[in-house]
């Protein structure tokens, strides 16, 4: 018999416009990892939410330990013992790890001031335990993603929660570092911490879950044990349709598009590929491997010391992204927030902005003709807006990651660079994407394909590049390569 830790009573919740979560039940045992799934824009998010204490249900009732639970904020669902790792970090940069891990909870000395020696043993001690090897005096903005990622999941367990909600854990981890967190899990499980897993790697849910509830337009789908439970099923019980996949016809006689030769920095050394028309490459490697900084010199936002960039056997000089963008090559951001969408502009301004930028004419744009460009590739792309004029920041992962592809497809480029082309796009999303990637390659475009996720190398690419400390490791053709191959160069 499964004991409730947490139970979930009929809850909704209604935005202005939208219906949000629409009676919504489920339980999550004791010392249990209880994956959630659905698209974006299911309901998952709102029902962390609520659980956390920042969103009030509109109906419904929650049960902690058979008790009704009612949270006036956050501080109140932590002292209840839910705690909750945002996919977005709430980390304070500025200062230590460990002032982090223990914030409004630090150990003070007799006169009322922080004892820093006691609280860097006490994270150390916790850092340990969790097999975390961070020093907890380093500041936390001198950290990589996936040591900040790690220090939001030791933040969390400071408050030794009984209920744990990951919400999209491993987006910026490591593989040993998510080798770590899932051993983390497992000792918490024994423990008999509830653990609410979300994210849109189907992989780890099948490694790391007992149960699987799926949420799907605000309602909710059913609770279903991991065992037995087919991919396959857990697709299509999330996106309730069928999710065709455009074949993938590799052609090796395209003309010779971009050749990267003896391409070296302070980051990587002796880069040389080519790539053709209508193929696609990937690269792989792991988190630092340098393969973001390949990308980087070769659409010109950094330099490099030695080598060239030749585009269809030319020389050119890529000292800028201009130059990059007014040679062909666009570059699809990995962190499309931040670097690569103007999230308060509309859907129509993202995407005419680089054609403006492609061309050395007036940068007056005339607002019919991209309205026309946006209205395009809505319909090419299949981009779900209500409105052309509706903000970016609006939009789900999915369409947002479409909206950036439209952006760079404006600029009619010949080389197209995507830096993790799914990251943080739900599973219906992410074949969309793959379809329109398979698409644009079969109508010539040369594709550079980064991702940490080697499922999607393996079915979208031609030939695999694989980054290891910022040299070429090895090359592999989509026939012969393997995840256990690729990682063997990787590491």
């Amino acid at each position: 018999m499964i004991i409730p830790r947490i139970d979930i009573a009929d809850i909704s919740k209604s935005f202005p416009g939208v219906k949000a979560l629409k009676h919504v039940s489920l339980s999550v045992a004791a010392g249990e990892v209880h994956a959630l799934c659905g698209e974006n824009g299911a309901g998952k998010s709102t029902l962390m939410n609520i659980l956390s204490g920042n969103l009030q249900p509109d109906e419904g009732q929650i049960f902690l330990n058979g008790n009704a639970f009612v949270s006036n904020g956050p501080r109140d669902a932590l002292r209840a013992g839910i705690a909750v790792v945002f996919q977005h970090l709430s980390l304070a940069e500025e200062v230590s790890v460990a002032e982090n891990i223990f914030v409004n909870q630090q150990p003070v000395n007799r006169f009322g001031l922080i004892d820093h020696a006691l609280l860097n043993k006490n994270s150390r001690i916790l850092l340990e335990e969790l097999n975390i090897e961070l020093d907890p005096s380093s500041i936390v903005g001198s950290l990589s993603p996936a040591q900040r990622q790690m220090v939001e999941i030791a933040k969390a367990l400071a408050k030794d929660p009984q209920v744990l909600i990951l919400d999209e854990p491993t987006a910026s981890l490591t593989d040993e570092s998510i080798r770590v967190l899932f051993e983390i899990i497992v000792r918490l499980k024994k423990r008999g911490t509830s653990v609410i897993y979300i994210s849109h790697r189907l992989a780890e849910i099948f490694e790391i879950a007992d149960r699987v509830s799926v949420l799907k337009d605000g309602e909710f789908k059913g609770t279903f044990p991991r065992k037995g439970l087919s991919r396959e099923e857990l697709i299509q019980r999330m996106v309730g349709r069928e999710i065709k996949t455009v074949p993938r016809t590799r052609d090796e006689s395209g003309e010779v598009i971009l050749d990267v030769a003896g391409l070296s920095s302070h980051k990587f050394s002796n880069i040389s590929f080519s790539l053709r028309s209508g193929e696609i490459v990937g690269m792989a490697g792991l988190i630092g491997a340098g393969r973001t900084e390949i990308a980087r010199a070769i659409f010109g936002i950094d330099n490099y010391n030695e080598g060239e960039v030749r585009l269809r056997g030319k020389a050119i000089k890529l000292s800028h992204p201009i130059d990059a963008i007014r040679h062909g090559i666009g570059y699809v951001t990995e962190d499309r927030k931040k670097l690569g969408l103007f999230q308060e502009m509309t859907v129509t301004d993202n995407i005419a902005v680089s054609k403006a930028e492609s061309t050395t004419e007036s940068n007056f744009v005339d607002k019919y003709a991209a309205l026309r460009l946006a209205s395009d590739y809505r319909t090419r792309l299949s981009i779900a807006t209500s409105s052309l004029d509706q903000l970016t920041v609006s939009l789900s992962g999915g369409n947002q990651q479409k909206v950036l592809l439209a952006k760079w497809l404006a600029t009619s480029p010949e080389v197209l660079i995507i830096d993790e082309p799914t990251h943080g796009v739900d599973v219906g999303a992410k074949q969309e994407i793959y379809n329109i990637l398979t698409d644009l390659a079969r109508n010539g475009l040369a594709l550079i394909v980064i991702s940490s996720e080697l499922p999607e190398l393996l079915s979208l690419c031609d030939r695999i590049l694989v980054v290891r400390r910022g040299e070429i490791s090895g090359v592999l053709s989509a026939g012969e390569a393997t995840e256990e191959m690729i990682l063997s160069l990787a590491m």
